[in-house]
């Protein structure tokens, strides 16, 4: 059963056989012709005309012979004595041949020097940019990548990158030293005073607070119950609700004063005690056993947590949703970012000279480390590919391929022998005619 890309391939076989085929059938029928006429000559009356022909003939049929054997000779066995061993020339030199092939292909196509001039010649970095520049060829090359992807996405199996995400995120949370790292972010929080700012906002939002009518309500209340718990008797006796509400106004305006004191000194003593207890913090969370337990219990948590794992597993199967999700679309994202990217590539080396040189002098320096090592591969490839072929099959491939114009070297040695025939017979004429001429 052949597929549809070994028909072809049949199909030129097959038509390559018949060619060879009906060649060498002419071939021979050349050579029968020049046979049939050497048979007539016997007959013929001696007459130079038919001494002519039967020269002819004789050395048509020699140079058919001959060129027949050579064909032969560089394919098959012809078992001649002491002739035999100089036959089967291509099958006895296989691996010659493969040999021979290779060093071609690595001196005449693979050497460093043809690549280069190679690069040089077609300027690669300008043929890309005017390539990607046309817009129908950035959205080719998008069309194809978006197909790459979403077979991609088909071709891989869920569970092993389900598995490299799940071992990602744990081996980067069991390398992070959690109490080391916020003893790190509130120390670079510190730099430079910053944490003062974050007190002097705190100094503005609680004298907001309490300038607030629903705090000062709360702290008169405060004060009314306090007297009825503490003092029943005067209570009953004393204007309680206007106390509370002289007492509220008296301690917001001593606690906004105290606030504002600390607002307007940098020296004052409470910013002094707030920078070293900051301090102090920074390296307990760094150097504290009981901070760095806290941080690796956190962490243990965090890894056994069975929603933080199902998170991590269906992260992979939400990402994979929306990207064949995406790629399916007619207006896809992720086509129409590819196309921009190429068609910017494309402007921005068509307009960059200097990038240009730069990426074929990028191209040229790979090409001198890689090309020598590249060339030993390929045609290690192609002596080692020749050699594991079988000789008969690669001999037959040979002929199938150059048996046509081989078999046209028989035709033409057949007519080549007969007109040298001819000229020997014509050479060999000459003493009789020039002693006719002197007797004449």
């Amino acid at each position: 059963m052949t597929t549809p890309t070994s028909a072809p391939r049949l199909s030129s076989a097959a038509a390559k056989l018949g060619e060879l085929r009906d060649t060498k059938r002419l071939a021979l029928l050349f050579f029968g012709a020049a046979a049939l006429l050497f048979v007539i000559s016997l007959f013929l009356p001696p007459v130079w005309w038919a001494q002519l022909l039967k020269a002819f003939s004789e050395a048509a049929m020699v140079g058919a012979l001959a060129d027949w054997f050579a064909v032969v000779a560089l394919f098959k066995r012809v078992p001649i004595p002491f002739i035999a061993r100089h036959t089967a020339i291509i099958p006895k030199n296989k691996d010659k041949i493969a040999d021979n092939l290779a060093l071609f292909v690595r001196e005449k196509f693979l050497d460093t020097d043809s690549v280069l001039a190679l690069i040089r010649r077609h300027d690669p970095a300008r043929m890309v940019a005017d390539w990607l520049r046309q817009e129908d060829n950035a959205r080719q090359l998008g069309h194809y990548l978006v197909k790459l992807g979403a077979g991609a996405l088909d071709f891989i199996e869920d569970e092993p990158v389900q598995r490299f995400i799940t071992r990602a995120v744990h081996k980067l949370v069991g390398s992070i030293d959690l109490s080391q790292s916020a003893g790190a972010i509130v120390d670079a929080m510190t730099q430079n005073g910053r944490h003062q700012e974050l007190l002097d906002e705190g100094i503005a939002q609680l004298a907001k607070l309490l300038h607030g009518e629903e705090t000062q309500a709360f702290i008169a209340q405060g004060i009314v119950d306090w007297l009825k718990e503490e003092y029943a008797v005067f209570e009953k006796m004393l204007p309680t609700e206007t106390i509370g509400r002289k007492g509220a106004d008296v301690a917001v305006r001593m606690a906004a004063s105290i606030l504002a004191r600390v607002n307007d000194d940098p020296d004052h003593p409470l910013r002094k005690n707030f920078d070293q207890f900051t301090r102090d913090f920074v390296e307990r969370l760094k150097a504290d056993p009981a901070f760095h337990a806290k941080g690796e219990e956190i962490k243990q948590y965090l890894l056994q947590d069975a929603a933080l794992n199902g998170y991590l597993k269906s992260l992979w199967d939400d990402l994979k949703a929306w990207l064949k999700n995406d790629l399916q679309q007619v207006d896809s994202v992720l086509h129409q970012r590819v196309v921009a990217a190429g068609l910017w590539i494309g402007r921005t080396l068509a307009d960059d000279a200097r990038l240009r040189a730069s990426l074929n002098t990028h191209l040229e320096a790979a090409v001198r480390s890689a090309a020598p090592e590249f060339a030993q591969f390929l045609t290690g490839h192609i002596a080692d590919t020749v050699k594991r072929w079988d000789s008969t099959e690669m001999s037959e491939q040979i002929e199938l391929n150059i048996g046509k114009d081989l078999q046209f070297i028989r035709i033409n040695g057949t007519l080549v022998g007969g007109m040298i025939g001819v000229v020997l017979y014509l050479l060999g004429q000459v003493p009789g005619w020039l002693g006719m001429l002197r007797q004449g």
